[in-house]
C-alpha cells in the first residue's frame, strides 16, 4: 500500500509518497543514533522481539507518561525477550534533557525517579519515521503519530497499531499482544477476542475430513463444531512455552 495523495489542506509539494510496511513485511532497515549509542535496525535485534514505536514530540505530557510507563515496565518485557525501541522527530539532546527531566521531576501514577534506559531514535530529519510510514500528515505533517511495530526474532513485522496524537497507548495491550503472538507460533494456536494467559485458545481449524474427526474425539479439545474448538492452556504452560 503506498500513500500517493496529500490529504485536504496538505500542501501537495510537502507530502511524499511513502510505501506502508505491512505485517508479514520485513522490517525497513535503518542505521540511527540513539540516547544508547547507534543502532544498526533490525539486525542488532537479531533473534529477540522488538516493540519499535515513535512519538510526537520531546515535553509533550501524554508522551512524558507512555515513556515512563515503558520504562516501569522494561523488565517485564525482557523476561519476554522483547527489547523497546522509541523514536521522536527531535533531536539527540532534545531526548536527553528531556528524559533527565522524567527522571528528576516528573511523578505519575505512582512512578517517580523513573530512567528510560531503552533506546530514543533521533530522527529530526524524519527518515526513519517516513520509511515506517509514522508521519500521517492528515493528523501532523511534521511529528510522528503513535504508531507500535511488534517485529519477531527475524525481523518480520508482526502487528502495527497507530494512536493518534491526542490518545495515549494501552500499555497492558500491548504487553498481551507479544504474549498471544509468541503464544501462537510457540504452541500452534490462537487467540480469542480479549484472550488472557490462562484462558482457553482456539485449535486452528482442520486441514482434513481426518484430521476433523481426530479432532471431535481428542478429549483435550472441546470441538463446538468443526471449524470451532478450544482447549484449555494454563498460563504457566503459556508463559513455559515462550520460555523455551
Amino acid at each position: 500500500m503506498t500513500m500517493t495523495e496529500a490529504p485536504t489542506g496538505v500542501p501537495t509539494e510537502s507530502f511524499v509518497a511513502v510505501p506502508m510496511p505491512r505485517i508479514g513485511d520485513q522490517a525497513p532497515a535503518f542505521t540511527a543514533t540513539t540516547t544508547q549509542g547507534a543502532i544498526t535496525f533490525p539486525a542488532d535485534f537479531a533473534g529477540r522481539w522488538v516493540i519499535l514505536f515513535s512519538h510526537p514530540a520531546d515535553f509533550t505530557p501524554v508522551c512524558t507518561t507512555e515513556f515512563m510507563t515503558f520504562a516501569s515496565m522494561q523488565d517485564e518485557f525482557e523476561r519476554l525477550n522483547t527489547a523497546l525501541v522509541g523514536l521522536s522527530v527531535d533531536g539527540l539532546y532534545s531526548h536527553i534533557a528531556w528524559l533527565r527531566t522524567i527522571k528528576e521531576r516528573i511523578t505519575f501514577r505512582g512512578m517517580a525517579d523513573v530512567e528510560v534506559t531503552f533506546p530514543l531514535i533521533d530522527d529530526v530529519g524524519m527518515a526513519v519515521a517516513r520509511k515506517y510510514g509514522m508521519i500521517m500528515p492528515g493528523e501532523d505533517s511534521t511529528k510522528a503519530v503513535r504508531a507500535v511495530f511488534v517485529i519477531d526474532p527475524a525481523g518480520i513485522i508482526r502487528a502495527i497499531i497507530y494512536y493518534p496524537l491526542s490518545t495515549g497507548r494501552n500499555f497492558q495491550e500491548l504487553r498481551r499482544l507479544v504474549i498471544a503472538l509468541q503464544a501462537a507460533d510457540a504452541l500452534e494456536i490462537a487467540t480469542p477476542a480479549d484472550w488472557v494467559p490462562g484462558e482457553p485458545v482456539i485449535v486452528p481449524p482442520p486441514g482434513s475430513c481426518g484430521t476433523a474427526k481426530e479432532r471431535v474425539e481428542d478429549p483435550s479439545v472441546r470441538a463446538v463444531d468443526w471449524f470451532f474448538a478450544t482447549k484449555d492452556v494454563s498460563e504457566a504452560a503459556v508463559m513455559e512455552a515462550i520460555d523455551s
